[in-house]
């Protein structure tokens, strides 16, 4: 039976929202969290592998001091206090990803606590608290095959590769966030993109949603004006900035769809659907006691010592907010005009479009217009549109050169989207360069004048704005390459008229 679910401005004029995010980020080290196995991404099914990370018995972890760096430097750049004595913890659960069917990760003691990170929605600043951030090993991964959805369910068989269990994975966990209203999706989103920001620009993680370098769990709850907090639920293992905002905005409609029916709320963990952008159940919610947490005692407690978390803190390179405070003075930009490149996710796009040697505004041009048109008719990220910062600046630089008009230049911008090389090359192949050549164009420019005698003679007489009729024809005829500003000037010269 198919559920009809309610307008999304009804939702949030009825409802309070509270949402919560608990991210994942593969760190970037060059061995796993508790041994020498590489970390690259991909390769043959468990060759990365050995005893301590397969869990066999008699084997013994060690800590990886490189990921505990790092996630004193992650825990810095959040504003997190650190602590001075941790440990790690036994949590205990079974899946088959899981080889020694418990998880070395932080319980009650985690390294950093009581942060926060400040994030740009709607023209507002929004305070994301952080609860804590703590350390832990990766699980492998489970593949089921036979089936039509990738799922269990369904499936013939399922293969377990693995060579990602023992990868160092930090987990930032926030404090619920309340009173973000009908922007509660839009929070979301733009916490992740902040986060993602961060530790992209300390360096100790890759990032990519797409290879599950960060991966983000929803949390989404609904209750009524005043009253408590309803039952959450949690959507896991989002892996895109769309698609964080799209399953709160669906949870929200999908529980308030529920409840006004007279139904109630399920504590469970939740699969998101990118085709649907809806979201299924998944399984009962555990709580902390199903996971039977005890001190892991193959492994000694961590106390940093302060003088290195001050010198850690000390060498923090400048974090995203202010890189892009001064890019806004650098680019002459308003705030509103800063969020409107913010929102598209193309401050990157544009500050490496520049370096590759064309002008702010240019830059901000092609990636807020065409491009972004083209990504948000396609549902992909700006950044993922298939056009380089390098191939922008080239394409601006045939428009500077008098090679290309702008019809021209968007029209060898699909050509680059669509994969068919660079601007230059597409330019030659297509035969679109601007003919700015007077003896090329004069023969056009002649037929031009004879085929529309009552202009020519307006602009005779003095009405020289008439020119851009002629401009026109000529540019019909071309079909689109002569350059406009040469037409004009052979046309007066033609016609014996001073510009």
């Amino acid at each position: 039976m198919t559920t009809t679910l309610p307008a999304y401005d009804e939702v949030v004029a009825r409802f309070e929202p509270v949402i919560g995010l608990e991210t994942h980020v593969e760190l970037g080290t060059n061995t796993k969290m508790f041994c020498g196995c590489p970390t690259d991404f991909g390769g043959e099914p468990n060759t990365r592998v050995c005893p301590v990370c397969l869990g066999l018995p008699g084997s013994l972890p060690v800590a990886n001091k490189a990921a505990i760096e790092a996630i004193i430097r992650i825990g810095l750049a959040l504003n997190c206090s650190i602590a001075e004595w941790c440990r790690f913890a036994r949590k205990n659960y079974f899946y088959p990803d899981m080889p020694k069917n418990f998880q070395i990760s932080q319980y009650d003691e985690p390294i950093c606590v009581d942060g926060y990170l400040d994030v740009e929605v709607g023209g507002e600043t929004v305070r994301i608290e952080i609860e804590r951030v703590h350390l832990e090993e990766d699980t492998g991964k489970t593949l089921h095959v036979g089936g039509a959805t990738g799922r269990i369910h369904g499936a013939t068989e399922s293969l377990v590769d693995y060579n990602r269990a023992g990868i160092p994975l930090v987990e930032i966990v926030t404090k619920p966030i309340t009173g973000t209203g009908a922007l509660a999706p839009d929070v979301a989103k733009a916490y992740v993109a902040e986060l993602r920001d961060v530790i992209r620009t300390l360096g100790v993680s890759d990032v990519r949603m797409e290879e599950g370098s960060l991966r983000c769990d929803v949390n989404t709850s609904l209750n009524l004006p005043g009253a408590e907090w309803g039952t959450r639920t949690e959507t896991k293992n989002v892996n895109s900035l769309r698609s964080v905002e799209r399953a709160v905005r669906s949870e929200m409609l999908r529980q308030a769809s529920v409840l006004d029916a007279g139904g109630r709320i399920t504590q469970e963990t939740r699969h998101f659907h990118e085709d649907t952008g809806d979201t299924t159940p998944g399984r009962s919610k555990e709580t902390a006691t199903d996971y039977r947490y005890f001190p892991e005692p193959d492994l000694v407690p961590i106390a940093p010592d302060p003088a290195w978390v001050a010198e850690l803190k000390a060498a923090l390179p400048e974090l995203p907010r202010v890189h892009r405070r001064r890019l806004q003075q650098q680019w002459g930009l308003s705030d509103l005009d800063m969020q409107s490149v913010l929102n598209a996710g193309a401050v990157e796009l544009i500050e490496a479009t520049v370096a590759a040697g064309t002008t702010p505004a240019a830059a901000r041009k092609w990636w807020l217009g065409e491009l972004s048109r083209r990504a948000n008719e396609s549902g992909v990220e700006l950044a993922e549109i298939g056009a380089t910062p390098a191939q922008v600046a080239e394409l601006q630089g045939l428009v500077d050169a008098g090679k290309l008009n702008d019809k021209m230049a968007r029209t060898v911008l699909e050509g680059v989207v669509d994969g068919e090389g660079s601007p230059t090359e597409i330019m030659t192949n297509r035969g679109l360069e601007v003919v700015s050549d007077t003896g090329a164009l004069t023969a056009a420019v002649d037929e031009a004048i004879a085929a529309n005698p009552g202009i020519a003679d307006k602009i005779r007489s003095g009405k020289v704005a008439a020119v851009g009729a002629l401009v026109g024809a000529v540019m019909k005829t071309t079909r689109g390459q002569a350059d406009a500003k040469t037409l004009r000037e052979l046309i007066l010269e033609r016609l014996g008229v001073q510009g």
